[in-house]
């Protein structure tokens, strides 16, 4: 497979993998998703175990991002990159998280005087920084920033509670006092009632070293009840009235091999800004340090040769022990995204339209994002995208991956944002120029109805085996190292790069209840 972008070796992230393998195979019986096991208590009704000390999985920090509405355009790219070292300081604890859990097993407050504390200091720098690039931009530096500095621990089985504030436990120990054992799918139990380790335990890790995923994070698609999805976000936006009609854009599923770690929407000019790697259909010349000229003037995989738009996911791996193109890159092993790329074999890329209206013109490079990369930390509220099967489709599914039947394959599914402040391409946070509909399908606050883009992946998966709590060959997107894999993270991100003739084209179709491509 190709890549385009330039990636470096990271030795600190390198850690996540080469220091919990040490400590899986030689660290006293320890494996990392055991988190430590120190001073052992029995719970006799469930046979599960449970550390004395604190028991941190992960590192949840505030998405500062998330939180700035009011950054001067001027300002945006210093920003942007300071939010992006954020995010670099935060792949860097994780790391030395997974890579010292022995010092940890002997020590209660190493998490929060060797990681936690440190973190909290660069976090604060860099905040520091935000302010200033705001200020230098002419802008007001909101009051406080320093507040979003302190990071906490927290567990594998509990999502962030959307505060931005993380989670603590009662110990004060910046970590989860809860039961993790045969819950975290990775072969806690089973013969350690007696201090003893499982022998088969190794295999938990799937070969990634961090966690995740976790047998907990699979969901067989027959025990998925119909039409039971409650997130509201994403829902098909179309209907009886209003503009039904269609337009599909034919793009392929990435034949080329485009593949990087970069995020031009959320970390222009940061090189592997996305800390995972990207599957492309459409525009063949997207990376962090593209220009809108640069994308404008590229060639595109689209049928249509007037739609240049990029269209963006996680790649979709297998983690069955094959060595990537990847396996030693930022982006790719070196921050536990490990395994065979799975390309999909079906991109079904289609703008629909409103219930309530006729939709208007997208503007050229308006930047949308749909689902949330960090939703395992940050809280359900922008988790969008969802797993399912063919012939089971009426079962979707936010939180969970799926085991489909022989036959059956998996599909990923993201409904875009299609309601418009009908003045920016971006914002602050990448979110607030666009908008869901309202429950009755119209746009509100003044924004306007455009087309709203769905995206459906279908994949050829084996199904994974899980047994015992334990999950064998998982299948799982790409992440944050600190997401842990987690299915909520998965998202899609999107760049309209439509010439005006087709981007009307697309709005006739719509509004006159056409289906075209």
């Amino acid at each position: 497979m190709g890549r385009n972008t330039r990636k470096r070796r990271s030795p600190l992230a390198t850690k996540v993998v080469a220091g919990a393998a040490a400590l899986a195979v030689g660290g006293g019986g320890l494996v990392w998703a055991n988190f430590y096991a120190s001073a052992h208590e029995s719970d006799s009704s469930h046979h599960r175990t449970r550390s004395a000390g604190a028991q941190v999985a992960t590192i949840q920090c505030p998405d500062v991002g998330q939180k700035l509405r009011n950054v001067p355009r001027g300002a945006r790219s210093g920003v942007d990159k300071e939010l992006a070292r954020l995010d670099e300081q935060i792949t860097e604890a994780y790391a030395r998280l997974a890579s010292t859990r022995q010092a940890q097993s002997g020590d209660s407050a190493y998490v929060q005087n060797a990681i936690l504390g440190p973190l909290k200091s660069k976090r604060t720098a860099a905040l520091d920084r935000i302010g200033i690039n705001i200020r230098r931009g002419g802008g007001d530096a909101p009051g406080g920033l320093d507040r979003f500095a302190e990071c906490r621990g927290m567990g594998a089985d509990q999502p962030g509670n959307g505060d931005g504030n993380g989670q603590d436990d009662q110990n004060g120990n910046g970590g989860q006092d809860q039961d993790q054992g045969q819950d975290n799918g990775q072969g806690q139990d089973g013969g350690q009632d007696g201090g003893g380790q499982d022998d088969g335990q190794n295999q938990g890790d799937n070969g990634n070293g961090a966690a995740g995923p976790f047998a907990d994070d699979f969901v067989d698609i027959n025990d998925v009840q119909p039409n039971s999805r409650d997130l509201e976000n994403g829902l098909a936006a179309n209907g009886d009235g209003g503009s039904t009609g269609s337009f599909t854009a034919v793009c392929g599923v990435n034949e080329d091999n485009l593949f990087n770690s970069d995020n031009l929407i959320v970390a222009p000019g940061v090189d592997n800004g996305a800390h995972h790697t990207h599957d492309y259909v459409g525009n063949q010349n997207n990376n962090a340090f593209s220009s809108d000229d640069d994308l404008a003037g590229a060639d595109t995989s689209c049928q249509n040769q007037g739609d240049k738009s990029t269209y963006y996911w996680p790649v979709l791996r297998l983690q069955d022990g094959t060595q990537e193109f990847d396996a030693n890159d930022l982006g790719g092993g070196a921050e536990g995204n490990v395994g065979k790329i799975l390309k999909a074999t079906e991109a079904e890329i289609k703008f629909v339209g409103n219930q309530q209206s006729d939709v208007v013109a997208m503007p050229k490079f308006l930047r949308v994002i749909t689902g949330d990369a960090k939703a395992f930390t940050n809280g359900v509220a922008n988790a969008n995208s969802s797993f399912s099967c063919t012939g089971f489709e009426d079962r979707q599914v936010t939180d969970k991956y799926v085991l489909c039947p022989e036959g059956s394959q998996v599909v990923r599914t993201s409904n875009f944002q299609s309601c418009w402040d009908g003045q920016n391409i971006d914002s602050a946070n990448h979110r607030d120029h666009v908008a869901f509909v309202q429950q009755d399908g119209s746009c509100a606050n003044g924004f306007q109805a455009i087309p709203q883009l769905q995206v459906r992946l279908v994949y050829d998966v084996p199904a994974p085996t899980v047994e015992n709590g334990q999950v064998q060959n998982p299948y799982a997107v790409d992440g944050f190292p600190e997401q842990l894999h987690k299915p909520i993270t998965d998202h899609n991100d999107f760049i309209n790069v439509m010439d005006e003739n087709l981007m009307n084209e697309v709005v006739d179709c719509i509004n006159g209840g056409e289906d075209c491509q």
